[in-house]
């Protein structure tokens, strides 16, 4: 087994395979001293980097990292969102719930279904008027996965009161 330092070494390397490798290997380690060099490798060129670093960023599950996992909802590659999306929905933090919002609109209906899922596990109600409006989505999954969303803010909301 690898040492943290030398994954570390590693996440930065000339290969895409080696980097790729320690990006699991790190987020299986949990250690938060990862978490800025994966949010580093966020942004690397090849895009299975880009997507098993947010999947280590998710396992490690460290606040510091929601501000990357948010840019990372930019990027071009599905995978990439997708995997960004599933690691903010792992840390619940609800800073990201304006850019998941905005992924609601995403033309990929892939990524419109794993927002509206992360929004309920989120149970903002601020999500609320957006996820409605995927009662027309033309997608099935991503209508229901918008609707639980809503039962589990609504629900969430009731035992608040």
């Amino acid at each position: 087994m690898s040492t943290i330092p030398g994954l570390l070494h590693e996440l930065a390397g000339p290969t895409a395979r080696g980097r790729i490798a320690a990006a699991v290997a790190l987020g299986k380690s949990g250690d938060t001293a990862a978490v800025i060099p994966l949010t580093r490798a966020l942004t690397d060129p090849h895009p299975t980097v880009r997507v098993e670093s947010a999947r280590a960023l998710g396992r490690v599950g460290d606040p510091e990292a929601v501000p990357a996992l948010i840019a990372a909802l930019d990027d071009r590659e599905t995978e990439v969102r997708l995997s960004a999306i599933a690691a903010l929905g792992r840390i619940r933090d609800r800073r990201a719930s304006g850019a998941l919002i905005a992924c609601l609109r995403d033309r990929d209906s892939t990524v419109r279904l794993a927002a509206a899922t992360t929004l309920g596990r989120l149970q903002d109600a601020a999500a609320a008027g957006a996820l409605g409006n995927l009662a027309a989505d033309p997608f099935e999954d991503v209508r229901e996965a918008s609707a639980e969303a809503l039962r589990r803010i609504r629900r969430s909301r009731l035992g608040r009161m």
